[in-house]
């Protein structure tokens, strides 16, 4: 298997994004002599591999288990409950990774019919989950969703599970109320970690505790270009145990895969994919949009204009402050794609072929965001575009999915050891109830 020590240089922006530091940063060590940068035929900063190797994140990669992690395989069926579902990325992940999905719940009609398409067995529940009850799957094994960031109205010092009704996650915690399944993972832009100075993610952690669940581990962000997916794309994501099975349960994130996957690798036949990218419906450029965009290389944005057309296109923001790097954007073929947005022609959030003068198609976003071909969005191309910038990646998905399924194993074998052990020593030990003689006269004086 490839792996990112198969090749001699990396560019400076892959670098920055794989150890979370600016491109500042990267300057700083190259003027402490920490890093030394060469430069290739286009004049683009790389560093040699050979001098990455004390990056925690670069040797993780090199040491990764993914392979090992890849053969993950439930003990027996689980059943999971998954909530707003959307088109499905987080749930063919899941599925992927050995979950049965008993019940599916989205409200947004296209997305619904993409996932009865794709999956006619699933149960699909169409509708707003407030006017849901779920009492019916009490005893599911895993519940799963990415709720919608909200602010809480902090009437008082400490906030519990009543407090938060009104928003999706009072919903979410009323599922886990009424299923109390064994684990569950939410999960969520990287935004919540700090949305209201904090104080939204801690109302969650506290409800959840009220709800008598354990977090497996801190609320971590997971870089989805570490596990198999071709795009800078972050998700936080929370996994929590209940609590009389905490003793039971071990639990470990995903390790990531040895490379890094780019847009080559999510449009061409290759590491992902057998073939290229099926051609499909995608939306256009206005005429005189298109004629700027052409301007913009392989990997730019605005500023790599030229200053008359930077002035056109940008407008009144030419002069405000800020990198403003999404705008006029044409994607990389030897890079991640950038995140994928709800679409791909808006001008704060441009997504253009690497070298065709357009926006990216349907199928090449569903590409990046690692559905198979052959899983089918329903309704028009704008509802199709906005149900696959929503979804969590598949192998992202695939990567957690496989981590939980671990951690249901764990406890399932701790139990069943915990059982064996108490049951061998209860046949082991002396009884100590009273003789049988006594019972006997007992039983005699009662008659």
């Amino acid at each position: 298997m490839i792996s990112i020590f198969d090749y001699e240089l990396l560019d400076a922006e892959l670098l920055a994004d794989i150890v979370s530091v600016s491109k500042a940063t990267l300057l700083k060590w190259e003027k402490s002599g920490k890093l030394l940068p060469v430069f290739n035929a286009s004049g683009g900063k790389q560093y040699r591999l050979s001098q990455l190797s004390g990056f925690p994140e670069i040797e993780k990669m090199s040491a990764s288990n993914w392979a090992l992690e890849s053969q993950t395989i439930p003990h027996r069926t689980y059943s999971s409950i998954e909530l707003f579902a959307g088109a499905g990325g987080l749930a063919v992940g899941l599925e992927k990774a050995g979950f049965e999905a008993v019940a599916l719940n989205e409200l947004e009609k296209h997305a619904c019919n993409t996932l009865r398409t794709n999956r006619p067995n699933w149960n699909v529940i169409e509708g707003d989950v407030r006017a849901l009850d779920f009492t019916i799957f009490k005893g599911v094994d895993f519940v799963s969703g990415g709720f919608p960031c909200q602010a809480f109205s902090y009437a008082g010092h400490q906030l519990g599970f009543e407090d938060t009704r009104g928003t999706l996650f009072f919903e979410f915690a009323r599922v886990l109320k009424e299923t109390q399944p064994k684990v569950f993972m939410a999960e969520n832009v990287r935004g919540l970690l700090e949305h209201d100075d904090g104080k939204t993610l801690a109302v969650i952690l506290s409800v959840i505790a009220d709800l008598g669940y354990t977090l497996c581990a801190s609320p971590t962000v997971l870089k989805a270009i570490f596990y198999q997916v071709p795009q800078k794309r972050e998700r936080l994501i929370l996994v929590g145990v209940r609590n009389d099975l905490v003793k039971y349960a071990k639990f470990t994130w995903p390790a990531p895969y040895q490379r890094i996957l780019t847009l080559k690798d999510a449009l061409k036949a290759g590491a992902l994919y057998d073939c290229d990218v099926p051609e499909s419906s995608g939306q256009t450029y206005p005429k005189n949009k298109k004629d700027i965009l052409a301007h913009v290389p392989q990997g730019g944005y605005w500023r790599d204009l030229p200053d008359n057309l930077q002035r056109e296109y940008m407008q009144g923001s030419y002069f405000l402050t800020g990198g403003k790097t999404g705008m006029a954007r044409r994607l990389s073929w030897d890079a991640p794609s950038l995140t994928l947005t709800c679409s791909p022609a808006q001008k704060q959030t441009e997504r253009c072929h690497p070298e065709e003068t357009r926006p990216l198609t349907v199928r090449e976003y569903a590409r990046i965001q690692t559905f198979p071909d052959d899983w089918h969005f329903a309704g028009p191309i704008t509802s199709q575009y906005k149900q696959i910038g929503n979804a969590v990646p598949i192998n992202l998905a695939w990567a957690v999915g496989r981590s939980v399924i671990r951690l249901l194993n764990s406890i399932e074998e701790n139990m069943l050891q915990t059982h064996q052990f108490s049951t061998s020593h209860e046949a082991s030990t002396p009884s100590k109830s009273k003789p049988i003689e006594k019972q006997s006269t007992l039983f005699e004086f009662a008659d």
